[in-house]
């Protein structure tokens, strides 16, 4: 009975398995897919969730294709996709002219931002979200002036402020330094990897203050933010306190309804962008970057996302003609 039995399981598994197997290859004659091939993409963290969930959604539609996604940052997706390495680079910040020289083509796919982070627990919180983050502020922070939390809130508190930074070549970096007035190398504090790096090591530090993208500050899945990490409000009008209409950072939807609505400014607030040397020429490439300017445009939000524009899509896949 049990021999049996067991036949029976397996017999049942292979003809799922053959099943789910005819669908998909039903559903790619049906709409006369043929496509297939290799698509590598390597670089931005920023990018990366964005990038994973499109893979996954072409999958759906050109199971023939394999995509191979690696993070490493900004830097190794520029130089990664001007070597050849990989078929389209991911950046987080705009790309230079020198590089554009060297033959950059790049294609801005979404909107993201960098948001400075902190730990939730931090013994000084109540005074933080009440005064939030101005600029110079945080130019002091990063340049090594500041060394507590009284220091930077303008009160008389002796706790400690532990700072930290990205030691790779990240757009993220280079997007928070630029909105007061520096280059990443300019920035002085406790160098980790990755955007992971950075929201793990303020997780584990009570005094600690970083910057993240969107999707490692929130949990895209309860759109609040990750255990220990408070994203801390920014003072742009530089009054001092954090009005009304400034308090937009409870989760991931009122940010980027913020980011949309103008209010959540730039250079923190960005287009992301892959990068191909050349006008791409594989099929696979072409119909991806397709796939991403238009259907693909949908799956922003629910990955903690801007989509784009119209206008700015149509700019952008004018490239592809």
């Amino acid at each position: 009975m049990r021999k049996n039995s067991i036949l029976l399981v397996g017999i049942c598994i292979l003809f799922l398995s053959c099943s789910k197997e005819k669908e998909q290859v039903s559903r790619a004659a049906s709409s006369g897919d043929n496509l297939s091939g290799e698509i590598q993409l390597s670089g931005a963290f920023a990018l990366y969730p964005m990038v994973i969930r499109w893979a996954e959604e072409f999958k759906k539609l050109h199971p023939d294709v394999k995509i191979d996604v690696s993070g490493g940052g900004a830097g190794k997706g520029i130089t990664d996709a001007l070597a050849g390495v990989v078929d389209l680079g991911m950046v987080s910040r705009e790309i230079y002219p020198e590089e554009e020289k060297k033959g950059a083509v790049a294609f801005a796919v979404v909107k993201d931002a960098v948001v400075p982070t902190i730990n939730s627990n931090n013994p000084e919180i109540a005074a933080i979200r009440r005064i939030g983050l101005k600029k110079g502020v945080a130019e002091k922070l990063w340049s090594g002036q500041l060394t507590t939390w009284g220091q930077v809130l303008g009160t008389g508190s002796k706790i400690p402020v532990h700072v930290f930074t990205r030691s790779d070549a990240c757009g993220a970096a280079e997007t928070f330094a630029k909105w007061f007035g520096k280059k990443q190398e300019n920035l002085k504090a406790t160098a980790v990897f990755g955007d992971p790096g950075v929201s793990g090591a303020v997780q584990k530090d009570r005094v600690g203050i970083g910057y993240n993208n969107i999707a490692y500050a929130y949990d895209q899945n309860t759109k609040k933010s990750f255990e220990n990490i408070a994203v801390i409000p920014i003072d742009f009008n530089e009054n001092g306190k954090i009005d009304p209409e400034e308090d937009f950072y409870q989760d991931s939807s009122s940010l980027i309804k913020a980011i949309i609505d103008g209010k959540y400014q730039s250079p923190l607030a960005r287009d992301l962008y892959v990068v191909s040397k050349g006008k791409p020429t594989k099929p696979e490439v072409i119909a991806f970057l397709k796939f991403i300017l238009t259907e693909g445009q949908k799956y922003a939000g629910e990955t903690g996302y801007i989509n784009l524009t119209k206008e700015k899509l149509d700019e952008v896949s004018g490239k592809l003609k």
